[in-house]
């Protein structure tokens, strides 16, 4: 069996394994298929990689070719995301099974089972050829995230969960009316085949609102400024391990989807030279960073803190974006793979004290640097990477950032990217201050360090950060790989 044989079950999997799970009896059973299933979609993703790379694979449905069939279509982009994907949803269940055991009271089998849709949704989004595919997997993902944010243990989950499911509603419909009028225009869902007959008609209204309403669709799922404001209730009341996970997967998604449509299929030279889409993305992109970082700096509740600070990191990836070169697209690639490192190890600090306390409120993290020292210096390790500090993987992706601006001939990008790193020394700071530079208060009990299966996860998440910050031929050469395949050949890039 070869790797496009393969290339199914890296969906199949979890997808059949959900089933499974969901009558499953106990704790332990159910989080161990669950585990084997995440694990062995990221174990193909990982051999599908390198193959993709070197050439697109393509899986035609019951034998049926494209663009009449439905096929699985695999590039250096895609094969990139997916292995995040995976890879991201093993590391988080290898955490999340202490945490869920104290948060998901009695059968665990059906919030695991809900799990195993969402990353059988977000693999299905990023591996399908096909538009309405994309679709329909966004609509399996979504709908098992909002009942997993509900499981929240706040009563606030609830209206979370409600209100990330109207939001996300809007968002896919707005989707499927940009996927409707290309049908409309073309007569084909195929994202290869509609890349081939967009240009005869792409001079239409129809056409233009169809990239108009795919980017508003795809950017209230990317939580882009100022689409986002379903993000930090969703990622504060959801249990633990699911803020974990989604911050780690739900967004890269989303902006890979975006990027798909306005790269593969509208063309970069419709997109960004026909229309003005790169001077409306820098826009939104600067304006996200700051406002993102700035909301960040007064948040006295740390998991929305970290949301409002992803907000920012997201404006990054766009930013990279918009400057439609191979360094800026490179750079996009680079912190949509590093931001997913660097927000997992973050989340999983702050639930590992979450686990200890029973709280996310910064005035009762004092003194926690003393009593908590192996989860809180995992904190402030991940927190230089979110800053930028050199040998941390977010350096590695802001470097690149800075390059791509610079080449442009953008030198004011890069004092807007500095500042907003700078503002992200502030919210860090914060916590830092707060757990190691005061003493923790009488009337708050004392508190130990948090269990091995939380601390030793965050560690590797923790190393995992700094080795990207220093071995980057790995994720620099497959963002790079994904840059070329998106840009396609002879595209030299716009000024914005």
């Amino acid at each position: 069996m070869n790797i496009i044989d393969l290339m199914p079950f890296s969906v199949l999997l979890p997808l059949i394994a959900a089933g499974v799970v969901a009558i499953l009896p106990g704790r332990t059973l159910p989080w161990t298929v669950t585990f084997l299933a995440a694990l062995g979609s990221a174990v193909i993703a990982a051999f599908t990689l390198p193959a993709a790379t070197e050439v697109t694979l393509s899986y035609p449905f019951g034998n049926w070719p494209p663009p009449i069939g439905i096929e699985y279509r695999v590039d250096a982009a895609n094969a990139f995301v997916a292995l995040l994907i995976a890879s991201m949803a093993s590391l988080s269940l290898l955490w999340g099974k202490t945490s869920v055991n104290q948060e998901v009271l009695g059968r665990q089998g059906p919030f695991y089972a809900l799990f195993l849709l969402a990353l059988s949704g977000l693999l299905g989004i990023t591996l399908t050829g096909d538009t309405f595919n994309v679709f329909v997997f966004l609509e399996i993902s979504s709908l098992a995230t909002y009942a997993l944010v509900a499981y929240g243990r706040d009563r606030r989950a609830l209206l979370a969960a409600f209100r990330y499911l109207i939001m996300g509603t809007v968002g896919a419909t707005f989707l499927l009316i940009g996927i409707a009028f290309l049908y409309t225009m073309t007569g084909t869902l195929n994202m290869a085949d509609l890349a081939e007959r967009l240009p005869e008609v792409r001079d239409t209204r129809a056409v233009r609102a169809a990239l108009a309403f795919i980017i508003v669709g795809l950017g209230l799922k990317l939580a882009m400024l100022p689409l986002h404001l379903w993000l930090p209730n969703a990622y504060a009341y959801a249990p633990n391990f699911i803020t974990v996970f989604l911050a780690g997967t739900a967004t890269k998604v989303a902006l890979y989807v975006m990027l798909r449509f306005i790269f593969t299929v509208f063309a970069p030279d419709y997109s960004f030279v026909v229309l003005p889409l790169a001077t409306v993305l820098m826009v939104l992109a600067v304006a996200g960073m700051f406002a993102g970082s700035w909301v960040a700096m007064f948040q006295v509740h740390i998991k929305r803190m970290l949301a409002y600070s992803s907000v920012a990191q997201v404006g990054y990836m766009v930013l990279g974006v918009s400057l439609v070169s191979l360094s800026g697209l490179t750079a996009a690639f680079l912190h949509l793979f590093n931001h997913a490192l660097i927000k997992t190890a973050l989340f999983m600090a702050i639930g590992s004290v979450i686990y200890r306390i029973g709280s996310a409120k910064i005035d009762n993290f004092r003194g926690l640097g003393r009593q908590m020292p192996w989860t809180m210096t995992a904190f402030a390790l991940a927190g230089l990477s979110i800053i930028g500090v050199p040998t941390t993987a977010g350096f590695i992706s802001k470097w690149y950032l800075i390059l791509a601006a610079l080449e442009s001939g953008a030198w004011w990008l890069v004092a807007l990217i500095v500042m907003t790193s700078m503002m992200a020394v502030v919210y860090i700071w914060r916590i830092v201050e707060a757990a190691w530079m005061t003493e923790r208060p009488a009337d708050l009990p004392a508190v130990k360090e948090a269990p091995l299966g939380l601390l030793i996860p965050t560690w590797i998440m923790v190393a995992l950060n700094f080795y990207f910050g220093l071995d980057t031929r790995l994720t620099v050469g497959a963002a790079s790989a994904a840059a070329e395949v998106m840009l396609g050949p002879g595209f030299s890039g716009v000024s914005p």
